[in-house]
């Protein structure tokens, strides 16, 4: 997929790079991906994916703007505050980058649609804040055989972990087979 004149002038500093190139940015314009949650751990990733010139996002998240959210869910501000998580995270990720393709998907990622909405997509971003998600998005992309990146906070400690059991890494499952009891873990 060549890259129009403007994106070329956009991702000059990276397609410099030796290890990218222009097929490397060609690529990354090709390539898609679903990301459960607009939050705090989605918002930073999504800037970034969006800056760095991935085609397509998906974005799927239920919830409202919210102002004691707003230190720490950066994709999102004042102006936006009650509005569909969903609808500002669109248009602020176009804004960084008119190029991008959005799909919307309004509710939650769920055991029972999570198949359908991975298909399309490359690769899964977790950025999902409670277990019965991440179990979901494990299963999904464990039976699509697709790249699942997971990231978790607890207060001042993050973690980001990439499983690729297609490509004979382990899963969520291997590191964690059963949810842990409600109430067991810290929100």
């Amino acid at each position: 997929m060549p890259l129009l004149p403007e994106e070329a002038d956009r991702y000059l500093r990276q397609t410099m790079l030796p290890e990218l190139g222009e097929a490397g940015q060609q690529r990354l314009k090709a390539s898609s991906i679903l990301c459960i949650g607009t939050g705090g751990l989605g918002s930073p990733a999504l800037l970034y994916l969006a800056a760095a010139g991935i085609g397509h996002i998906g974005l799927i998240d239920p919830d409202q703007v919210d102002l004691s959210n707003l230190h720490r869910q950066i994709l999102h501000d004042n102006d936006r505050i009650g509005s569909p998580k969903l609808q500002s995270a669109h248009d602020r990720l176009l804004q960084i980058n008119p190029h991008l393709k959005i799909t919307l998907h309004p509710g939650r990622f769920t055991p029972e649609n999570s198949l359908e909405l991975l298909t399309p997509y490359d690769a899964l971003l977790d950025g999902s804040d409670n277990f019965p998600t991440r179990f979901a998005a494990n299963d999904a992309a464990f039976f699509l055989k697709k790249p699942l990146i997971h990231g978790a906070i607890f207060q001042f400690e993050g973690q980001v972990t990439v499983f690729a059991p297609h490509l004979g890494g382990p899963c969520y499952r291997c590191l964690l087979p059963q949810p842990p009891p409600e109430g067991a873990v810290p929100t």
